[in-house]
């Protein structure tokens, strides 16, 4: 645990204040001897507006304290990397003045209990994490969990959820440009919603949060203060039971029109230099927001909540500082900047208030009606909170099963139709209509393929994003499984051109103080720091979300990755579209028919064992920059990587994104010669391949060039027609197999043919 001396023994002089009872301590998420720590670091009995504030301080959400020992061995750093994680979001260089400003957060529990308005405001917070920075928001993603589809909640989840985040960021007008939807009975009660933001800025034009300096003014701006949102942070670091109906007044409530009020007024004041520095007010309000500004400038800060704009009467110093309503800023100015700064805000219809003054006590006084309800020493309020090293027992991977324990298919192209028609794997089409994709017109690559790409305004440059995890890989294998994550968002970065940068990452595991859970954490880390390493590919933000599980019953582990890449030129990239008949598909990569823990096996084998494939960090970083090359050198016309449900999956996806304006191009599939079982070279998901689509003539080099980096390629099939075929069997029309795709979800959301 951190060490912090006791603070001087002020007490705050509120009158009549209530006494603090071990009930109330529960209330507040207070576990085991952390309330005696509390006593003892500040040599005196709390407040309830302190205890309040601490509560949230200390919270899971807020402090990390049972992952922070853990995330402290991760890479953060590298060449390209300008700002780490420890600010709102991460920064990577992108060469010409310009940067990328991203991050990824979790709003799981809001979403379960009110999924509209806690993906909403998931969708809200994670975009002030990056326009804090100074970054005008260009794409939105996220990673959706939801349990089975038959469980009596999913439906409504999944409608909520996705009126949620279309809702608001088709409001606010940034482009949804990418994401992942998955149903698992392991998510019946626990769903999760992590929102992923990427921004624009100018590489000296960037905003942090340290309030540095003596005398300046506290600055409040945006929206009013409500009762939403109290004891937001708290929650989202407890488990859940049968009563969590119970919390929906923890779930905040937003308002996108605002939100794009706020972005333009923020971006319009920092193109001036009136701004010190700046926060967003998101988990723990005003708590979070002042105790780490002043932490990190080594300064103190007196707030008086008289001068907090307020919509609701009567609220108390409490509510105030615990508040997590929507669309809030903090910031620090410059001495006599206010009125420029105020000018602004009331342009945009805002509100705008100096709160409070920076001071040189090292102390943070809250007063409100004239009472110091809270007085506290600002190092001890960032810094104190305990920092667990929890048992924990490794995951013991399975062992691997061979291809031919798994049964075979009585048809391949069968097989592929049920399972493009599978909740697993079929189209996403349903979702991601919802959510504009095209809004502010630089997206060059939309969803549904293997990354989004956005076009860095007024350049040739792209911005190539993507999220991605495979929990079933991690449950099995949490090292393997994650590092299998991270390398299958450096893999889709590669797919489209572009030269990965850094990831973000959003750790959703159970609850810590069970040791295998713990475990399944530990490994995960260990599995994202090594991939990360080899791959130069840094974390540079993130976000963990801790006790997702309701009456002890946990969420799969999923760690789900968001990566960033750079497309010097949008001019050479590829999509996964096939377009030109006659082209040979190549495939590149090793070949083991691995079926342990894939989706033929879970869906078709109705049964998930073995240990997941295995990753090759040497053979990806090969096959990976061959790929790169060869989409620069313009000899591919359409790129698509190996994952979810094998090669016949993959090379499906690329026929059904084919043709003229996504109308289809069909593919002669070349029949499998070695020894390994048919299904299993199909629907295998080994690692570290891609399927290329070339013209003959270039076809020979691709495959001459792969083995001098020793590594397998052959040819699988030929583009054109409107059908797959393979000889042996019958053929299998794309319009028949695009309905099996795209026709499940409208119709489980009661919206087309079941």
């Amino acid at each position: 645990m951190n060490a912090a001396k006791p603070a001087p023994a002020s007490a705050p002089t509120t009158a009549g204040a209530p006494t603090i009872t071990p009930e109330t301590v529960a209330s507040h998420g207070f576990k085991g001897d952390e309330y005696p720590r509390l006593l003892k670091i500040l040599g005196r009995e709390p407040s309830l507006t302190e205890l309040g504030i601490f509560s949230v301080m200390w919270s899971e959400h807020c402090s990390y304290k049972s992952s922070r020992v853990w995330l402290k061995t991760l890479p953060t750093t590298g060449a390209q990397v300008i700002h780490g994680p420890g600010e709102n979001a991460g920064v990577v260089d992108l060469g010409d003045g310009d940067c990328a400003v991203f991050k990824m957060e979790s709003h799981n529990h809001p979403s379960y209990i009110e999924p509209y308005q806690g993906a909403a405001t998931g969708v809200g917070g994670i975009m002030r994490d990056v326009f804090t920075m100074g970054a005008r928001p260009v794409a939105n993603l996220n990673a959706l969990r939801f349990g089975d589809p038959s469980h009596p909640k999913t439906r409504h989840l999944v409608s909520g959820v996705v009126s949620g985040i279309g809702g608001y960021g088709n409001c606010v007008g940034v482009p949804t440009v990418g994401g992942e939807t998955n149903f698992d009975a392991g998510y019946n009660n626990n769903i999760l919603v992590n929102a992923m933001c990427v921004g624009l800025a100018k590489t000296d034009k960037i905003f942090t949060s340290a309030a540095r300096g003596v005398g300046l003014p506290v600055v409040y701006v945006g929206s009013k203060t409500g009762r939403d949102g109290i004891h937001g942070a708290t929650m989202a670091s407890a488990e859940f039971d049968d009563k969590s109906d119970e919390k929906r007044p923890t779930v905040q409530v937003g308002d996108p029109f605002t939100e794009k009020l706020l972005i333009e007024a923020c971006l319009e004041l920092m193109a001036t230099d009136a701004i010190s520095s700046i926060q967003d007010m998101g988990a723990a309000g005003l708590t979070s927001s002042t105790a780490e500004m002043a932490d990190k400038g080594g300064v103190g800060i007196d707030l008086d909540l008289d001068h907090v704009p307020q919509r609701e009467s009567g609220m108390t110093a409490y509510e105030m500082m615990l508040s997590e309503s929507q669309e809030r800023m903090l910031m620090i100015l410059k001495p006599g900047r206010e009125p420029e700064a105020e000018a602004i805000f009331r342009k945009w219809g805002l509100d705008f208030a100096v709160i409070g003054i920076t001071t040189d006590t090292g102390r943070m006084i809250v007063k409100h009606k004239g009472v110091i309800e809270a007085d506290l020493p600002v190092p001890v309020l960032a810094n104190s909170a305990p920092m667990y090293e929890r048992p924990w027992v490794p995951t013991v991977p399975p062992k691997a099963i061979l291809p031919e324990w798994v049964p075979a298919p009585n048809t391949l192209l069968g097989t592929l139709k049920s399972m493009l028609a599978h909740p697993q794997l079929c189209s996403r089409r349903w979702i991601w209509e919802q959510y504009d994709h095209m809004v502010m017109g630089d997206t060059v690559i939309r969803p549904g393929g293997d990354a989004a790409v956005v076009r860095i305004h007024g350049t040739k440059k792209g911005l190539a994003v993507t999220c991605d995890v495979t929990p079933r890989y991690v449950t099995a294998d949490p090292v393997m499984g994650t590092k299998q994550a991270v390398v299958e968002t450096w893999r889709n970065l590669i797919a489209v051109g572009a030269d990965p940068l850094a990831i973000t990452d959003n750790m959703n595991f159970a609850n810590p103080e069970r040791p295998e859970v713990m475990g399944q954490f530990v490994g995960s880390v260990k599995g994202m720091s090594e991939a990360c390493r080899v791959l130069d590919y840094p974390v540079v933000s993130g976000n963990v979300s801790l006790y997702n599980e309701t009456n002890g019953v946990g969420i799969p582990p999923t760690p789900a990755i968001g990566g960033v890449g750079l497309i010097p030129d949008t001019a050479y990239m590829a999509t996964i579209a096939l377009t030109r008949p006659g082209d040979l598909l190549v495939l590149v990569g090793r070949e083991q028919g691995w079926l342990g823990q894939s989706l033929y096996q879970q869906i078709v084998a109705e049964k998930l064992e073995g240990a997941p494939p295995p990753v090759d960090l040497a053979d990806e970083l090969k096959a990976g920059r061959l790929v790169r090359g060869l989409i620069r050198e313009g000899k591919v016309s359409a790129v698509h990587d190996v994952s979810d449900g094998g090669l016949l999956v993959a090379i499906s996806e690329m026929a059904l994104a084919g043709g003229e304006h996504g109308s289809g191009l069909g593919v002669e599939l070349f029949p499998y010669e070695g020894k390994l079982p048919p299904h299993a070279i199909w629907f295998g998901e080994d690692q570290g391949r891609y399927v290329l689509a070339v013209t003959p003539k270039d076809a020979e080099e691709v495959i001459e060039r792969a083995r001098l980096l020793a590594l397998p390629a052959r040819i699988v099939g030929r583009a054109g027609g409107d059908r797959l075929v393979l000889k042996g069997e019958a053929f299998l029309p794309l319009d028949e197999l695009r309905t099996a795709h795209e026709s499940w979800l409208p119709g489980y959301m009661g919206e087309g043919p079941a």
